[in-house]
């Protein structure tokens, strides 16, 4: 028996939804065959939520049974709450490993060695640089972490946004 599943999903020129695309890999993944059936315009869109009296999009249907949108239809399998929770160590993990690869490709450039004083220290200033920016990538939540355990910062908050450009420089 073939599983399928109709899904409606906001399709348009100014916008594709993220959640749509996920709800249509999770169905792909669990085996599930497709009516993927876009929602085109904001008046499709709107009177679809009328019809199904729902708030969003998109919303799966299995055996004539509406699920819900993304995280229904992730509940709907057993499966666990979308996205990180918790603390993860993979981006810190990904940057050392970057630096490195980085320091031993140019030290064997510049000096046809992978090994030296100088790897070491051009992996330290890769990883600087690249934990620098991972901290500019969002300077607020870095900043409410910072600030709890540097006593410069505690004292000067400012510094906690100025820290990740020094540490880039």
């Amino acid at each position: 028996m073939n599983k399928k599943a109709i899904l409606y999903r906001m399709v348009t020129d100014n916008h594709i939804c993220p959640f749509g695309l996920r709800s249509k890999d999770l169905l792909e993944r669990e085996g599930y065959d497709i009516d993927d059936r876009p929602l085109t315009s904001r008046e499709e869109t709107d009177a679809f939520k009328t019809k199904y009296n729902v708030k969003t999009t998109p919303q799966t249907f299995i055996n004539d049974e509406r699920i819900g949108g993304y995280d229904d239809l992730r509940t709907y399998f057993g499966k666990g709450e979308a996205g990180q929770t918790g603390t993860t160590y993979t981006p810190v993990i990904a940057i050392f490993s970057v630096a490195a690869l980085l320091a031993l490709a140019f030290q064997y450039t510049v000096a046809g060695a992978y090994f030296s004083i100088r790897t070491l220290m051009l992996f330290i200033a890769f990883s600087m640089s690249l934990l620098a920016v991972q901290k500019l990538k969002d300077l607020f939540s870095f900043t409410n972490s910072f600030i709890t355990y540097d006593l410069l910062a505690m004292k000067w908050l400012r510094y906690g946004y100025i820290y990740p450009f020094v540490e880039a420089y």
